[in-house]
Formats: C-alpha cells, structure tokens, sequence
C-alpha cells in the first residue's frame, strides 16, 4: 500500500522544516522543535506531524549523506587497488563526518527511530564492511579488523579532529592525520 501523495503546501512546509534544521545542525544548535516551528514559520503541531520527535529530524537531515557515503562506497567497489579503495572511502567518510554533524549524531545514537535511516545505515555498514572485506582477501589489510572495528576508530578520529581544532580547515587536517596514521596501523 502506497501513502497519498503530500499536498504541495504540506511538502512546502516539510522542506522548510528540514531545511532550517540543516542550518541548526550546520551551526552546531540541538534540534529543538519548537524552535525549528518558529524558525521555518509555520506552527508547532505541522513540525510534530512531519516529525514527531527531534531524532526523526535529525535522521532525515542525516538522510542525503548516508545516501552520498553509500553511494561513494558503492563505487569504491569497482576500483581496481582495493587498498586505495578502502583508503579513498574512509577519507571521504572522514571528511563527511567533520563536515556533516547530523551524520556522527545519527551514527552514534542507540537505536533509529525512522525505518529508512535503518535501512540507510545498514546499507552502508553491509557495503564498507564488504569494501573492508575485499582489501583483507587481497591481503592489503590486517585479518583481525572487522567494520565493527573500524565504525568506533572514525568516529574516535573524528571526535578527536574536532576536540582539538577550532576552525573547519584545522580540523580537517588534523582528521587526515589521524586518519593516517589508523591506516598506517591498518596496512598490513
């Protein structure tokens, strides 16, 4: 069973909902929803029916970068050196993840409120986890790693990144480093 399509107003008002929580999140505010009601202007009962709580929020914010970082693992797949596979797609899951906080919010929470989110996430641990799987089988990595251990490494590396940076650019290259020096660990 299909739903009804959303009315253009009600799609209106869920995009501008999502949109100025981007910008919150963006600016590193927690997600209020009443203050996202007052911020997109439209009433506080329109966010709770699109979004009935702040993680449902959060989740779809999240949404368009696990999509990305899915998408970028997926093409990692075809590379030919499955060490500058593996390597490349942790740099750009790095990089999503001090860039994009709704990402490591929603990587970090205990559980998914929203069925998409789960089934987003559990593409992406499946499809890294067979990137990871496939640098080991030709021998370029450590047998002992598992995505289980690398999910926790890049969300160290990316806590530490922003603990000891104050700027964008700074933080970014401290996460590289770091990152290299995991993969130096990593290598086998």
């Amino acid at each position: 069973m299909t739903s009804a399509p959303m009315r253009k107003d009600a799609a209106r008002n869920r995009q501008r909902i999502v949109d100025v929580a981007r910008q919150l999140v963006d600016d590193g505010t927690p997600l209020q929803l009443n203050d996202v009601a007052r911020l997109a202007d439209v009433g506080v009962a329109t966010v709770y029916r699109h979004f009935p709580t702040p993680e449902a929020l959060m989740e779809t914010v999240a949404a368009p970068g696990l999509e990305a970082l899915i998408a970028h693992a997926e093409r990692a797949l075809t590379e030919v050196d499955p060490w500058n596979a593996l390597t490349g797609f942790l740099e750009v899951t790095l990089e999503a993840q001090l860039t994009d906080a709704s990402l490591t919010i929603v990587r970090a929470a205990p559980e998914r409120v929203l069925p998409r989110t789960e089934e987003l996430t559990g593409m992406l641990d499946s499809t890294a986890g067979r990137l990871l799987e496939r640098t080991r089988e030709a021998g370029a990595v450590r047998t002992v790693i598992t995505w289980d251990d690398l999910l926790p490494l890049m969300c160290g590396i990316a806590f530490a990144a922003e603990v000891h940076a104050e700027d964008q650019r700074t933080r970014l290259e401290s996460g590289r480093r770091y990152l290299d020096v995991m993969l130096s660990g990593l290598h086998a």
